[in-house]
């Protein structure tokens, strides 16, 4: 546990979804800055987990700033596709980002896996890793993780990323279809936020 509390903090992403998410779940008591205040790139995720990508994250960028660093990894894993598309969640939507492709992607992987897979209920998950770091000390690094299938078709505008298709275990609604304030309560950035609270 820290001796003083953390009173700034850098939220290491350059998803701009990722970021008002983390912000809209951080005290109000802490200042926030974003990697583009310090016109920060991120680093080369190579890790082999949610966990060590959001390490690699979170140390890079305290580094850089010399601030307290929270930094998230998260994705989508589909039980059917070996839990893909998971830490390269990210990497299927391209270099600008587009998950409407990646969507397309996860609809079409899952045509090549079972050409009925509409008519079952296909088995997923969202997995956040978040991590608070300090230079190369690791304060916090926890799991989040929610349960939930796939939706047949992208469905609503909200959220951001896989949002559209996930549909969480006794919800009827996707994500991209519930209201920000309630995907906040149950998502698995949220859970994971839960476990590293203690620490802020």
């Amino acid at each position: 546990m820290l001796k003083k509390k953390i009173s700034k903090i850098l939220i290491g992403t350059n998803n701009r979804g990722k970021l008002r998410e983390i912000k809209d779940l951080l005290p109000k008591s802490i200042s926030t800055y974003s990697t583009t205040d310090f016109n920060l790139k991120s680093p080369i995720e190579n890790g082999n987990s949610f966990k060590e990508n959001s390490l690699i994250k979170s140390k890079y960028f305290s580094k850089k700033t010399g601030l307290f660093c929270i930094a998230d990894d998260s994705g989508l894993e589909v039980d059917c596709l070996n839990k893909k598309p998971g830490i390269f969640s990210a990497r299927w939507a391209g270099t600008k980002g587009d998950f409407k492709k990646a969507i397309k992607r996860v609809f079409r992987e899952l045509n090549k896996k079972d050409k009925n897979w509409k008519k079952k209920k296909i088995k997923a998950r969202f997995v956040c890793a978040l991590s608070i770091c300090y230079l190369d000390k690791i304060i916090a690094s926890v799991i989040g993780k929610i349960e939930g299938s796939i939706s047949t078709e992208a469905k609503g505008k909200n959220g951001f990323g896989y949002d559209p298709i996930f549909i969480p275990d006794t919800k009827k609604k996707t994500f991209g279809e519930m209201k920000l304030s309630s995907k906040y309560k149950i998502d698995h950035r949220s859970i994971a936020f839960k476990k590293i609270k203690k620490f802020l």
